[in-house]
């Protein structure tokens, strides 16, 4: 398990309410666009970053991390496994609290390198399962 309920618990709870969702575009197909829907019913900002940077449920996309001109607490990156770890090292060199890896996104490495820098994070976990059982 990567990321104990404690972790889980903080993410969601103290890490702060700027998500960046990192993959999340305009198709309501994704899984993305839902976890954002249940994440803002929650209360918290999420903040669009996709190639296309569409607005999405009323928030500005941007096509890259690095484009975002203002903080992001949490990075929930819902790109594949290969991908994500270069996602986690975006996010710390952003400046973020904490990063979350969907549900079958894995990457030890990253995982390492993310604690390793002092940054909370989980991974193959989905904070619209976890966010209900906390409220």
């Amino acid at each position: 398990m990567y990321g104990d309920d404690a972790t889980v618990r903080k993410i969601l709870t103290e890490s702060g309410d700027t998500w960046a969702v990192v993959g999340l575009s305009s198709n309501r197909q994704r899984a993305a666009y839902g976890v954002a829907q249940v994440l803002q019913r929650y209360g918290k900002r999420v903040v669009p970053v996709h190639p296309k940077a569409e607005t999405v449920h009323g928030e500005q996309g941007y096509a890259s991390l690095a484009d975002v001109p203002f903080d992001v607490d949490v990075v929930d990156v819902f790109v594949n496994s290969d991908l994500a770890g270069a996602v986690a090292d975006e996010a710390v060199a952003k400046g973020a609290k904490a990063v979350w890896f969907q549900l079958g996104v894995v990457d030890e490495d990253a995982y390492a390198r993310t604690r390793a820098a002092g940054v909370d994070m989980v991974m193959d976990r989905c904070p619209a399962i976890e966010i209900p059982r906390l409220a």
